[in-house]
């Protein structure tokens, strides 16, 4: 067990990089793919609210996912300061952030281990779950993820891998795009931003940026690793005195 999560995979075909990412980024453009797959966005973006809550000493009071692919993450604290605004600012990043970490293990063919962590941390976050549709999407989530890690072979380990950690980079983008549309229609008065910007007298739209500027950083951190496959195999030329 211990050889076949830390075990090193072989590098996976240079197609097989350009190919998922293909598929992550028509999910992520496609209406019914990326309503459905939102939900694992929301799954991390909630994550990220109830982790660093937890690190900053506030106290998790429960986690609802919702089937609009909305969520809420509830904590108890002081409503102001560091601990609040650090909370507050973990959702939207979250799923590329995570997304980010994901690229990293896979940089290192490190397939297993990846899903074996997403697994863990999933039944972590299941215990924090105070809603039907919540628990029902957590465990489908995580079961899928351990049935591939447990039973699937080395390529579709892999497959499954890179779409999905493409997935968390590109989509990871999107939902701050339609938060800055809401916004502008007056329909997320309570919003993460709006919410940052009562703290800190920041303007919701600099927040909105941030979460912006962050994820597409880490879309193309992500995109170099995932694709160091890919950029290994170009012959590329030698610089002169190279």
């Amino acid at each position: 067990m211990w050889d076949r999560l830390f075990t090193a995979q072989t590098d996976p075909p240079p197609l097989l990089v350009l190919v998922t990412a293909a598929v992550a980024l028509a999910a992520v453009l496609t209406r019914l793919p990326w309503r459905i797959g939102r939900n694992a966005i929301t799954i991390a973006h909630e994550g990220g609210h109830a982790l660093i809550a937890l690190l900053t000493g506030r106290k998790l009071k429960g986690i609802r996912l919702h089937s609009d692919t909305s969520g809420l993450t509830l904590s108890a604290g002081r409503p102001t300061g560091l601990g609040m605004i650090l909370t507050l600012l973990a959702g939207y990043v979250a799923p590329s952030l995570v997304g980010l970490a994901g690229a990293l293990l896979l940089g290192g063919n490190r397939i297993t281990l990846l899903l074996w962590i997403a697994v863990a941390l999933l039944l972590a976050m299941l215990v924090m779950i105070r809603n039907l549709f919540g628990i029902v999407s957590i465990l489908v989530t995580g079961g899928v993820v351990f049935a591939v890690s447990w039973f699937a072979g080395p390529d579709v380990q892999a497959a499954f891998a890179y779409t999905g950690v493409w997935f968390l980079l590109i989509g990871g983008v999107r939902p701050v795009g339609e938060l800055q549309r809401l916004r502008a229609q007056g329909r997320s008065p309570e919003s993460d931003a709006d919410q940052l910007a009562w703290l800190t007298r920041v303007p919701g739209l600099v927040w909105v940026g941030f979460f912006g500027l962050i994820n597409l950083a880490a879309l193309f951190i992500g995109a170099l690793l995932l694709a160091s496959p890919w950029l290994a195999d170009l012959d590329l030329p030698t610089p002169p005195g190279g």
